[in-house]
């Protein structure tokens, strides 16, 4: 956040990293997954000029992890789970609005084809942010 607007500059790496570590689970507490989530949100809150041109690729690691984070059953106690899914649902909600709803159209497939309550939870979120 002390970078403010100029963390463009560091974008392209940045999200690298971002995905690298949306990718990879680092145990029951998922501290990197949790504090990356948070970069990932001050990032957009930031450069929100700039993410538009990466919704696709953002968009595609956050759903992937709605889905790896409800899908596992590993040792992540239920307080961890539930703090990933909501911040990843709060990234997406920050990605429509910077995109002028782009994710909330390109969800709507998605919600209705999703069985899952955990995860079509966190899509109506994203539907029914203003």
């Amino acid at each position: 956040s002390r970078l403010g607007i100029l963390i463009v500059r560091h974008l392209k790496r940045l999200e690298r990293v971002i995905l690298g570590y949306l990718e990879v689970s680092d145990g029951p507490e998922e501290e990197a997954r949790l504090g990356i989530l948070e970069t990932l949100q001050c990032t957009i809150e930031h450069a929100w000029p700039r993410m538009p041109c990466r919704l696709p690729v953002l968009l595609r690691a956050l759903l992937r992890l709605l889905w790896d984070v409800h899908s596992e059953r590993g040792p992540t106690p239920e307080p961890v789970r539930a703090a990933l899914l909501h911040r990843a649902t709060q990234c997406l909600i920050l990605l429509d609005r910077c995109s002028q709803g782009r994710v909330k159209v390109l969800l709507e497939g998605v919600h209705s084809s999703c069985e899952e309550n955990r995860v079509r939870e966190c899509l109506r979120k994203v539907q029914e942010s203003t």
